[in-house]
Order: C-alpha cells, then structure tokens, then sequence
C-alpha cells in the first residue's frame, strides 16, 4: 500500500483565524441575487416552463453589465471633464473602454444563449409578460444617452416619445437628467478641440493638410487627364469630382457646419482636425493612446450595433412577424434601429474618407516632433520659417 505524504498546503487549514467579516454569500448578498428568479409561469399554471428561468437569468445578467458599464462610463466622462485631460490619466481612459468592450463583447455572445430557447417554449411563458418589454431597461436608455445618442435621433417605440414608456417619475427625472449632462461624445468633442498642433500660431496642422489635400488632388486630376482610352478617362474624371467633392465637405467649415445641422455629422469641425491629426501621427508617443481612445470608441459603437442585431434576428426567430409585448411592432420596429442614426461615434468611422496616402502626409519637423513627443508643444512651438515649410513640402512630395 503506497503512503502520500500530506500536503504541505494543507497543514495551516485549521488554523487560520476566524475573521468577523463577510463570508462569501454575505459579502455577494446571494441570498437575495439567488432568489429574484420568480417564474410567471409557475404562478399562472402551477407548473412552470424551464426556459423561462434561462430568460429571466439571462436579462439579469445584462443588466449587471450594464450597471457596470454605465460604473466604468462616468468614470471616464469624469476624467474628461476635467478643464485640460491630464496625459497621465489616458491609461485610465483606455483601461476602462477597453473593458466596456470586453463587457460588450460577452453581451453580444450572450444573445447565443438565448437563441437556445425553442420559439414553442417562449410562446408558452411569454404570454405572461405583457407589458414587460427590454425597451423598458433604464439603464441602457442611460447608456445610450451618456455616449451622447440624441432623442431626436431615436425611432418612435409605439408612435410614442421613449421617456413615456416608464411608469415611475424618478426613472423619467433620470433619464432627462442624463440628457442635460455632457456625454461621452461632446467631452471627446471638446478634448479633439485641444488637440496639440492645431494651433494656428505653432505647427497649424490644418493650414498643412489643406495644402497637402490640394497637391493630392491636383495629382489625382493629372493621373485621370492623361487616361488615353475616353472610356477610361471619363470614368477617371467623374471618380475625381467625388473625391474632391468629398474633400470639400471636410475642407469647407460652413458644408460641414450644414451637415451637422442635418445630422449627418456629430463632432464639430475643430473636433474633425484634432481627430485626422491624431490618426496622421499614431505612431508618435503623443498621439498613440489618444489613437487608440478613438479605435474603441468606435468598437463599442460597432458592438452595440451587432447587439442590437442580434436581438432583432432572436427576435424575427422566436416571434416572426408579431407584436411586442410592450406593444411596438416587435422585428420591424427592432429593424430600423440598425442604422448610422444610432451610432454615436458615426464621424471616426468616416475618417477614413478624408485619409492621405502616407506620401502626402505633412511632415514633423524633428524640433516639432521632440515637442509633440513631450506635449509641451503649446510652450515651444514658434511660427515656422518659409524655408522650414518648404523644406517639409519638398520632403513630403518625395
């Protein structure tokens, strides 16, 4: 018979101290996490159906993430809302983005565990929840508002103002109070504004990418001119007026200015500089994490637009073409919130349309990119000399 030696490990287990403080489920409060499972179907029938107990966890679990989400958010809003964003604290920032989309990332997955529910199963218990609707979560509607989605750009739920659907004024006086507040999208508006090298007196980035637009698009024109089949050139030709057209709306601060007026555009034109500069130079220490920000930034807009898809596809799967039980028109109405009104960040999804081949990039004078690497450049940065930016340009062209 083989002996084991007893497990070093183990020889301290009965002598640890006893602590007065929580034990696990005091300290979690399972005792009432574990028991906010009430089946309406075992109410109603005395027999309950089983995936309704997968339905109720399921939505309880979303909102869990999202109050830790909505937790992350305000302190991110909080960081931003400081008069100048200390670099020290961008670390912060991206820490805790990155989390919101990890956090995204689950929830979006989570729709799978869901679609495990048979739509026969779901008709058996959902005939219970009438009035309940997941368009009565507050927290979501708190997150949408705090990254800064407008009311005027949400679809009408049930020909009604989406406030209306809360039955407890507190809930309203919340939602209005989030409104009010600066969100996410405004305090990253005012922090692009600030963006170092904008100035107009030190590297004045956009007196450099509009003259770095202009020879692009002069190249662009010549390349399309000496097309020698007229097919060709004139496919050429009308490629190159969408591209300068396009250039124009960026370029011009009063076209830009009118599409923010229509909606099309979120950020402020100051914003839309800071925005292209920081993309331009990510590969400078300055710029990196503010480049990142913005790359999640867009990733919790992307999450949310392929969570809010696959709840309308669980939804077309488990209800077809039926009602809601909050009374909207179920898919239909879940359907037309998959567009670019619901996005927040819509304008860093298209910085693209207004990149430069790396070519044309205006180049950073080494002096400049010293000050830019130790953000001071609002301290050191003079006026360049003609000579100094003509130097750049030749440099840029080569």
């Amino acid at each position: 018979m083989c002996s084991y030696a007893q497990d070093a490990a183990q020889d301290g287990i009965n002598k640890v101290k006893t602590s007065s403080g929580p034990t696990y489920s005091e300290y979690l409060k399972l005792d009432r996490l574990l028991s906010c499972q009430h089946l309406l179907s075992e109410e109603h029938t005395g027999e309950g159906v089983p995936d309704e107990h997968l339905f109720i966890v399921t939505h309880q679990a979303y909102e869990l993430w999202f109050k830790q989400i909505l937790f992350d958010l305000d302190n991110v809003r909080k960081i931003f809302m400081a008069p100048i964003v200390d670099e020290n604290n961008t670390l912060r920032i991206v820490s805790n983005l990155e989390r919101i989309v990890k956090i995204l990332k689950l929830l979006v997955d989570q729709v799978l565990i869901l679609e495990t529910m048979s739509p026969l199963e779901f008709i058996e218990f959902r005939k219970f929840l009438s009035p309940a609707s997941g368009f009565q979560s507050l927290q979501f509607r708190l997150l949408e508002n705090k990254l800064g989605l407008k009311s005027s750009y949400r679809v009408q739920y049930n020909a009604q103002f989406y406030k209306n659907v809360f039955r407890k004024e507190e809930d309203k006086k919340t939602l209005e109070d989030s409104e009010t507040e600066m969100s996410l999208l405004r305090l990253v508006e005012k922090w692009l504004e600030r963006t170092p090298g904008l100035e107009p007196g030190g590297f004045n980035f956009w007196k450099r990418y509009k003259f770095s637009v202009a020879r692009y698009l002069e190249n662009q024109q010549k390349s399309a001119e000496n097309c020698k089949d007229e097919d060709e050139k004139k496919e050429a030709l009308a490629e190159f007026e969408k591209v300068k057209s396009s250039f124009e709306s960026i370029l011009d601060p009063d076209i830009h200015r009118a599409l923010m007026e229509r909606g099309d555009r979120r950020l402020s034109h100051k914003a839309m500089q800071g925005a292209l500069m920081t993309s331009f130079y990510r590969e400078m220490p300055r710029f990196s994490q503010p480049y990142q920000v913005l790359t999640l930034l867009m990733d919790i807009d992307s999450l949310l637009t392929k969570w809010r898809y696959n709840h309308v596809m669980l939804v077309q799967r488990m209800l077809g073409n039926k009602q809601g039980t909050g009374g909207s028109s179920g898919y239909m109405y879940l359907r037309s919130t998959i567009s670019d009104r619901y996005k927040i960040f819509l304008d860093l999804f298209n910085l693209s349309t207004w990149l430069l081949p790396r070519a044309y990039i205006p180049s950073i004078p080494p002096a400049v990119c010293r000050t830019l690497s130790c953000s001071q450049l609002h301290e050191a940065l003079d006026e360049l000399t003609i000579e100094e930016e003509k130097s750049m340009f030749i440099h840029a062209r080569q």
